[in-house]
Parts: structure tokens; sequence; C-alpha cells
């Protein structure tokens, strides 16, 4: 069997590649970087450590790569032969590899009749949906309803801490052993893909949420709050009982909202966000609170880990949540400089103040009360910092 992944990345190496060798899948890489193609190419094998007491290893073999900045005809045939398509690049990236997509599918409608599915494996809701539609943006009205009936776009909900890290060896990637693959049924056309580790719903949307509003809210969280407080990983930023403190809370509000929204059982519920703070502690990943905390733009998001929760909360039970408040004014405090959106926000505060800056980031309305409590809180962490 062959895949296709796009990502070469830490993530797609450490994660997505990994699952892929031990379904008995010959992987092939597309990405940018021509080092790390050479490299794969060269090997093509590589070692996945984990980050356990034993630090069990694992070799990962039957890969190569592709650059498909350079050799575009090379990734198009790829796409027409594999038997499953991964991504793991980036919400911003989708639309960048949509068109490269595109013409591998119809190179394939042109030579096979066999189905193939294309699993976005992204932090994000919809990331095949979003793909779906931007791989659309490239065909024509014939072409689509051909693409629709031969091709599945299946949502997911990805989960696995893999840290930013330099190791000697350049393939070499460090991941935590906890790992959640959910994947959508309902679009698959043909057979399930014969990934182990996937777990296939008929409904995503509680799992994904379940996943945003704990797993994506309590790394950032513990990230904002520990910015401020200096510290230089998570694992560190949990040492301190008040932040571990304030991170729990903040997700006891985002599981109250969870639990009432879906039916989610409350002690499996209490037991899921008490999983989620261990792997967070965990001392052997090295992950550092500028990497969690960047790009807060897209973290401050109407739909996104903060906010989102912020707001359905202030929605279902007429009353704001104390903790998210707090997260959301300590994300518009982050103002690491090496950070552009951080260093964006923070030249918008100065210019046009903080209540324009939330309304322009967050999408609130200046009249609401969630909006308003945020300000308040954004003014005393200020008052606090000084």
């Amino acid at each position: 069997m062959k895949a296709v992944h796009f990502g070469a990345g830490n993530i797609g190496r450490g994660f997505i590649g990994s699952l892929l060798y031990q379904s008995g899948f010959e992987t092939c890489f597309i990405d940018v970087n021509n080092e790390i193609v050479d490299a794969l190419n060269q090997n093509k094998q590589y070692i996945v450590k984990l980050a356990n007491p034993s630090h069990d290893e694992m070799i990962v073999k039957n890969v190569h790569a592709i650059n498909s900045a350079n050799n575009q005809e090379a990734a198009i045939e790829a796409i027409a032969n594999a038997d499953i398509v991964t991504t793991a690049v980036g919400p911003n990236i989708l639309p960048y590899i949509a068109g490269l997509l595109a013409e591998g599918l119809k190179r394939r409608l042109g030579d096979s009749e066999k189905p193939l599915n294309i699993i976005a494996c992204e932090n994000m809701i919809g990331g095949s949906t979003f793909l779906k539609e931007k791989v659309y943006e490239k065909l024509n009205e014939i072409e689509k309803d051909h693409f629709s009936a031969s091709f599945g776009f299946l949502d997911a909900a990805v989960d696995r801490i893999v840290p930013n890290q330099v190791n000697e060896d350049l393939l070499m990637v460090s991941v935590e052993p906890f790992y959640e693959w959910i994947v959508d049924e309902t679009n698959i056309v043909g057979e399930k893909p014969p990934v182990k580790g996937i777990i296939f719903v008929d409904d995503l949307t509680p799992f994904i949420e379940r996943k945003l509003f704990t797993v994506n809210t309590g790394h950032a969280a513990a990230a904002y709050f520990g910015y401020l407080a200096g510290a230089q990983t998570i694992a560190n930023v949990l040492e301190n009982k008040q932040i571990h403190s304030l991170v729990e809370q903040t997700l006891q509000e985002t599981g109250k909202l969870l639990i009432a929204k879906y039916h989610f059982d409350k002690k499996l519920h209490e037991d899921y966000i008490q999983k989620i703070i261990g792997r967070f502690s965990n001392p052997l990943i090295h992950d550092e609170v500028t990497r969690v905390g960047r790009s807060p733009i897209r973290k401050l998001g109407a739909n996104d880990r903060l906010v989102g929760p912020a707001r359905q909360y202030t929605e279902l039970f007429g009353e704001t949540p104390t903790y998210l408040i707090k997260g959301i004014a300590a994300a518009l405090h982050f103002d690491y400089e090496d950070d552009l959106e951080a260093m964006q926000i923070q030249e918008t505060i100065k210019f046009d103040g903080i209540e324009k800056a939330i309304e322009k980031y967050t999408q609130l309305k200046q009249e609401s009360i969630l909006f308003k409590e945020i300000v308040k809180q954004y003014k005393e962490v200020h008052i606090n910092r000084l």
C-alpha cells in the first residue's frame, strides 16, 4: 500500500508517518524543505523516540520524499497512485497544496477508477472540508461531480504533543507516548482507510470540540499564564501551583460547557482533563512557552480555543467564565518579540487601544458583557505586571 503525506516536519514524521508505517504503508512525504527531503531519500528511514521513562524507540522504514517546489510532476504522479493521502502542514498552508493535490487527483481519475480518501490532520476544525473547498476551486462543474464520486475528504481530530526540537540526527523526532486520531467516517468513499490507531466516528463535532476546548485551550492557557510568569517550558509552568490551578480551573469551565452541550459523562471528562494536564506536565517534553503561545491572532479567533468556549459558555449559562477570560487577557499581553502575530496585536493595542484590539481580533461586540469583562481583566493583569 502506498501513502502520500504532505508535510515532512516533526508532526508528519513523528505522528502520522509513524502510524502509516505501522499500518503497512510505504510513505512518500511531500515537502519543500530540501534538507529533509534529501535526508529521507538517502536514509529511507528515521527514528521516533517516545518521551517516556524508558525512552522507547521505533525505526520508521519504507519512506522517501519529493520536493514539490522543484519536482511537481513526481508529486502529481505519487498522488495519482496513492492508496491514502494525508496532510500535516498547518492550516495556513492547505490552500497552497490544493492545486498540486487537484492535479494529482485529476490524473488519478484518468488512470484508475479506484476511490481515494484524503485526511487533513491539522490543528483546526474541518481541515479536510476546508482543503476540499480549496481543491474544488481549481475544478469545473463536471470535474467536481467526478471528484465527489471518487474522492472522500475526511475531517479529523488529531492530538499528539510534538515539541520543537533540534537533534543531531536531522530526521529523529521525539514525541509523547499519547496520541489520538479520530476520523469522521460519513464521507468515506470506498473502504475505510486501513490505518492502525484511527478511531472512526459518525459525528466528529463532539470530539473536535472536546479536543479543541480541553487540549488546545489548556495548552494555550498554560502558555500565556506561564509567559506572564516568566516560565520557559509548559512543564515548568505546571510546577507553579498557582498557574496549575488557573489552568485546571479554565478546563473546569470548558468541561462544564462540553458536558452540558454533548452530554459527556462527568466523571470520564474529569479523568480526561487530568490526563491532559498530566501530559502537559511531562518533564521529558521540553515544550517552550513561546512555541505553544505562538500565533495569538489565530488562537484569539472567534471560534478558536479561548474566545470560542468563553462565548459559548456565556450564551449557554447566562454568565461569564472567570478563568477563560483570564486566559484571553493573558493572551492579549503575549508580547514575544519574535512572534509576528504577537507584535501585530501589541501594535494595535498601542495605537488603537485595547478595546479596538479586542474587537478586531475576537470579533466580539463592545456592548457584550464578555467583551467588557475581558477589558476589565486585561487592565487588572496590566496593573499586576507593572
